[in-house]
């Protein structure tokens, strides 16, 4: 006769083993969440920016990969078919918005070279930043956050390789081609979100500069600016008043330029896909996005998490787009090839 405790044993276990989930009904909450993964950067445009959310996740937009792994282990652990196959969704979304950028688009050519550099105002050694940008062979040497002690002492290092250069507030432009026609832009005070501020907020109109330089194939205009920084604050989330401020600004500017040929030279304090440049993104272009190789991070210079540095460009072909090394500052510089049209 059979051992009554192993009958008792076995029916236990056959009871268990119906009543445990099929592969496709496990995980229900791991499948939920891999599938608000793929729709989260397909839909950031309609994320409410409240308290700033909706900027804070475009200028994250890349890392939410990072979360397919870790969701794709925890669905081989649970066993789960239902989340391993909702994870596809994330994977192709990703794949589809990012993965363009992974691999080289750069190519020969390129009759003027720019880099842009956001030396940072705590810079212990202005001199050396100086003379590591100038063996950049940048043509044209766009440098923001200058302090008045820290000015001349670029001034006095770069004018060797750079005869002409202007020098506007906290931003500057060093060229080996004539300039002329430089004027400040304000993009500290501009437009209905700044005249909410009281008198006394009214900030300097020395951030940015406009000026045009003398090529051989014509003149063309050259923008360098430095936008308002962004705070993660405790009563206002992610603040991006002053930095919206100076988008709108440069926007407004570029969009009534009459040169064809345009560069932007600029620390955005956010990133290309940030939805305060959706209407600058309709009339530039970035030469990371174009012709470079990889997500090109500038920020910060440690460890780069965020190209907030940028050079934008129209009626020019982008021909290459890098990194330089690290300098005394908190930001990477940024340099790019370009041709004439």
């Amino acid at each position: 006769m059979r051992n009554p405790r192993a009958w008792r044993t076995g029916l236990h276990r056959a009871l268990l083993a119906r009543s445990r989930p099929e592969p496709w009904k496990r995980g229900p909450v791991l499948t939920a969440l891999a599938l608000l993964l793929g729709l989260l950067p397909l839909l950031h445009a309609t994320i409410p920016d409240f308290a700033g959310l909706g900027s804070l996740v475009e200028n994250v937009l890349p890392w939410f990969g990072l979360f397919v792994p870790v969701l794709l282990a925890a669905a081989l652990w649970r066993r789960s078919l239902a989340a391993g196959a909702a994870l596809l969704l994330p994977a192709v979304v990703w794949t589809t918005l990012f993965g363009g950028l992974l691999h080289d688009k750069s190519h020969p050519g390129g009759d003027l070279t720019v880099a842009a550099h956001n030396v940072g105002a705590a810079n212990p050694d202005p001199a050396g930043t100086a003379r590591a940008l100038a063996s950049s062979g940048a043509d044209l040497l766009a440098l923001e956050e200058l302090t008045p002690r820290a000015a001349p002492l670029y001034e006095r290092a770069l004018s060797k390789t750079y005869p002409h250069h202007a020098v506007r507030g906290t931003v500057g432009l060093w060229s080996k081609l004539p300039l002329a026609d430089t004027r400040t832009i304000d993009i500290m005070n501009y437009g209905p979100l700044a005249a909410t501020r009281p008198t006394a907020a009214t900030l300097p109109e020395n951030r940015a500069l406009h000026t045009t330089v003398t090529t051989p194939d014509g003149p063309l205009a050259v923008y360098v600016a430095h936008l308002g920084s962004v705070r993660l604050l405790p009563r206002n989330g992610f603040w991006t008043d002053s930095r919206n401020i100076g988008a709108a600004a440069l926007t407004q500017a570029i969009t009534t330029e009459r040169n064809p040929r345009v560069l932007l030279l600029a620390d955005l304090n956010g990133t290309w896909d940030d939805r305060a440049f959706t209407d600058l993104r309709a009339h530039l272009h970035s030469t990371q996005t174009t012709s470079g190789n990889g997500f090109g991070f500038t920020w910060p210079a440690t460890f780069p998490m965020a190209r907030i540095d940028q050079i934008l460009y129209r009626g020019l072909n982008a021909d290459r787009s890098w990194t330089l090394p690290e300098t005394g500052s908190d930001h990477l510089p940024v340099a790019a090839a370009l041709s004439w049209l």
